[in-house]
């Protein structure tokens, strides 16, 4: 039995085993989709607003305001109330738009040919010339302009509908280079909700020389026409990034790699993040332009966020997202679309999350899901019949053989038939009763007085008796076959 014991649960053992679904997923790497939600367009423009003083005939105040569009590129959000990171170009404009400012009004003023740019000019008029001299910055005491210049810097979400608007952002934090990264956020702080998408920094950049990443930004605001723009590209030989940048390079020199992101930084992807293929998290940022496009590290990234007393982090937006993620690029549309709803319900106008739910519900139980797969081998495993009745078998032989082991035990002793007078003579048997098996019990018999043994001797001389039981005797006997007493003669 305990054979059998053992025997029985190792099959149930193996059955369940077989029927246990997959319990967790790994994480899948090379996705772009963790960081895209998280991306979005940066504009910045100067705003200026001048009064020109005009002192050569009556006194005049010509008061004139331009809005100078100054950078557009790619900014990545990393903690869900608005913070981004970005670069310094987008968020300070590195000419004096008052030197613009100046030379614009007075020519539209006093009608002279000025070039409209960000360098001091000379008029050949010498009084027209002064007055220019005294509008240019530094304000002075005789100063003939008055300029005040602010920069309004605006950041397109990648949501539908597309915000018309966007979102208005200041720099608090920025390096000393254009190419150095920038910290704004929102002039108008988040109140109440969960706050945007964010992206994950990683911890380094990977040292190996040609390891893959991929670039994602905006090549315009993000609409139904403009949608990110994902470039892949490799680290090239060089230190983690640095002020200088780490370059980019093919290793098997097809592409151009500089060439094809400076040409893209200039288009707007200038600033986009660098998402490593390992786990998808942000290395860098696009930096360059022209024909040397770079990357600055993760570490230009922590410290100014450092400096700028901000902790990057994730949020509920993100949690949800991330494990939705995870089982759609496993391929469990099933249990992926749930959680892309979810993420619509904290983020409504998720535009990642809404595509990749539309992409769920389209393959959910169909022949690439699989956790449909996963479900109809759980089903089939665990509906056969033969395990179970193998295992009935089994238990009824071991029954049956206890119950034969146990019968011996417990047999009767060997039966012996009855002499005929005797089993005549048996009184009756009591209710309930076997009447097919006689227990053989020893008796006693009375002893005859050999008085009497005459009385019991047949008269017919032909057939003779035992005197001793009354038992029939055959003529050769000469002892009784059933008492053993002897015969008299």
């Amino acid at each position: 039995m305990a054979r059998f014991t053992a025997f029985a649960g190792g099959i149930v053992a193996a059955l369940a085993l077989i029927a246990m679904p997959v319990a967790a997923h790994e994480h899948p790497s090379g996705i772009t989709d963790l960081v895209t939600p998280a991306v979005v367009r940066v504009e910045a423009v100067s705003h200026v607003e001048i009064t020109l003083l005009d002192h050569i005939g009556e006194l005049k105040h010509v008061e004139r305001s331009y809005d100078i569009p100054f950078a557009t590129g790619t900014g990545t959000v990393v903690n869900p109330d608005g913070t981004i990171v970005a670069l310094r170009r987008l968020a300070v404009n590195p000419n004096d738009v008052a030197i613009y400012a100046a030379n614009k009004v007075f020519a539209e003023h006093h009608k002279v040919k000025i070039p409209l740019d960000y360098k001091k000019h000379k008029l050949k008029d010498d009084l027209l010339n002064h007055h220019l001299q005294e509008c240019y910055p530094p304000k002075t005491d005789t100063a003939t302009c008055i300029i005040n210049v602010t920069t309004e810097i605006t950041a397109f979400p990648n949501v539908s509908p597309p915000s018309p608007d966007g979102i208005k952002v200041k720099c608090i934090k920025a390096g000393p280079t254009p190419d150095s990264p920038a910290v704004l956020v929102p002039v108008t702080p988040t109140a109440g909700g969960v706050g945007m998408p964010t992206a994950p920094l990683a911890d380094k950049v990977p040292d190996q020389e040609g390891a893959p990443t991929n670039v994602a930004g905006f090549l315009g605001r993000p609409g139904p026409n403009v949608l990110e723009t994902v470039e892949i590209a490799h680290l090239g030989k060089g230190g983690a990034g640095g002020d200088t940048g780490r370059p980019f390079a093919d290793p098997e020199k097809k592409v151009d790699e500089p060439v094809k992101l400076g040409g893209l930084a200039d288009k707007g992807l200038i600033g986009a993040p660098v998402i490593g293929d390992k786990n998808g998290h942000v290395i860098g940022l696009l930096v360059g332009g022209g024909n040397e496009g770079k990357m600055i590290g993760v570490r230009e990234i922590t410290a100014i966020l450092a400096a700028a007393k901000v902790a990057p982090r994730r949020g509920a937006i993100d949690t949800a997202f991330e494990a939705a993620l995870t089982r759609y690029h496993t391929k469990y549309y099933t249990e992926a679309a749930p959680g892309f709803q979810r993420v619509l319900e904290l983020y409504p106008g998720n535009v990642v999350a809404a595509k990749l739910l539309k992409t769920s519900l389209e393959k959910r139980g169909g022949p690439e899901d699989q956790g449909t797969k996963q479900l109809a081998t759980t089903t089939t495993r665990s509906t056969p019949l033969w395990p179970f009745i193998v295992a009935a078998g089994i238990l009824f032989i071991a029954a049956g053989g206890g119950a034969y082991l146990l019968w011996r035990r417990r047999a009767p002793e060997r039966v012996t038939e009855l002499p005929e007078p005797l089993a005549a003579a048996a009184p009756p048997l009591d209710d309930g009763a076997s009447q097919t098996v006689v227990v053989r019990r020893s008796q006693s018999f009375p002893v005859v007085p050999q008085q009497q043994q005459q009385v019991m001797t047949a008269p017919n001389p032909g057939v003779k008796y035992c005197t001793s039981c009354g038992m029939r005797l055959g003529p050769a006997h000469r002892f009784c076959g059933y008492c053993g007493h002897p015969i008299e003669t």
